[in-house]
């Protein structure tokens, strides 16, 4: 187990259950707390009342699209802070990624995600430089 995620807390937003599940399954070795959200209203809410230091994002959302949810937990906060925002898209446009990443987006990939490439990420996102 890494222990690079240990004690982070970790927002899954996707409203296909499986992806959710398949996303929490790979997460939870890791050590970090696991919250999940399947509509974007509810990925504010859990985002700003639990203040995650990653979420991560699909951007075909019920409710709220993922761009929204992105403009509304970055609003006021500096671009490079927390939450790391990792998207994950169907959509394979590369106007959506520049959109995503003017809002603050760390990372923005298309589906399918490798499950340990996205594990990969969130431990390179929230593992401090060495010095």
């Amino acid at each position: 187990m890494s222990e690079n995620l240990k004690d982070k807390r970790i927002l899954l937003v996707d409203d296909d259950g499986d992806i959710l599940t398949s996303m929490q399954a790979a997460f939870e070795p890791t050590g970090a707390t696991i919250e999940t959200a399947s509509n974007g209203n509810k990925a504010v809410e859990l985002a700003e009342k639990n203040h995650p230091d990653l979420v991560v994002l699909d951007m075909m959302l019920p409710g709220r699209s993922g761009f929204l949810v992105l403009e509304k937990i970055k609003a006021r906060k500096p671009r490079d802070g927390k939450p790391y925002v990792i998207m994950i898209t169907g959509n394979q446009g590369a106007r959506h990624k520049m959109y995503a990443e003017s809002l603050g987006v760390s990372e923005y990939f298309n589906k399918p995600v490798k499950m340990d490439k996205l594990i990969s990420t969130a431990e390179r996102l929230l593992t401090p430089p060495a010095v």
